[in-house]
């Protein structure tokens, strides 16, 4: 099982939204979708999770490394509407080993009111198998 990825920048904002499961043997496709992230946007990047069934320790681990990975780019890492509310910290904040802060938003509509003032303008890149209905 993996997942699917879809990237949409607005300007100054990222969002990554994924579907499926982030388990161990979809960490890879995951770290090559926060790389083009990194490429194609500026910004702080909004992982979207709403279209995610679950995630294991190995995916939890590469959500805290791609918080780093984006720091040492100088950008942020939030997210929406994570999927089990066990891995957060009773103040909110994502439970991960980066010494990162990594904001928490119930889900994307309230990510996005967070960043409403960065324009219209909207691209898309997505995976082959996105869910259309996604």
């Amino acid at each position: 099982m993996t997942i699917e990825w879809r990237y949409t920048i607005h300007p100054g904002l990222g969002v990554l939204s994924l579907a499926g499961f982030l388990g161990q043997e979809a960490v890879g496709r995951f770290q090559g979708a926060v790389g083009w992230a990194l490429a194609r946007g500026t910004g702080p990047v909004v992982l979207d999770l709403t279209g995610l069934r679950g995630w294991s320790d190995g995916g939890r681990l590469a959500v805290s490394e791609a918080a780093s990975r984006l720091a040492a780019e100088g950008r942020g890492l939030e997210l929406a509407a994570v999927p089990e509310r066990g891995t957060l910290a009773p103040d909110g904040r994502f439970v991960c080993d980066a010494q990162v802060t990594i904001a928490v938003h119930g889900d994307l509509a309230a990510a996005l009111a967070a960043h409403r003032d960065r324009g219209a303008e909207e691209r898309e890149w997505r995976s082959d198998a996105w869910p259309e209905n996604g």
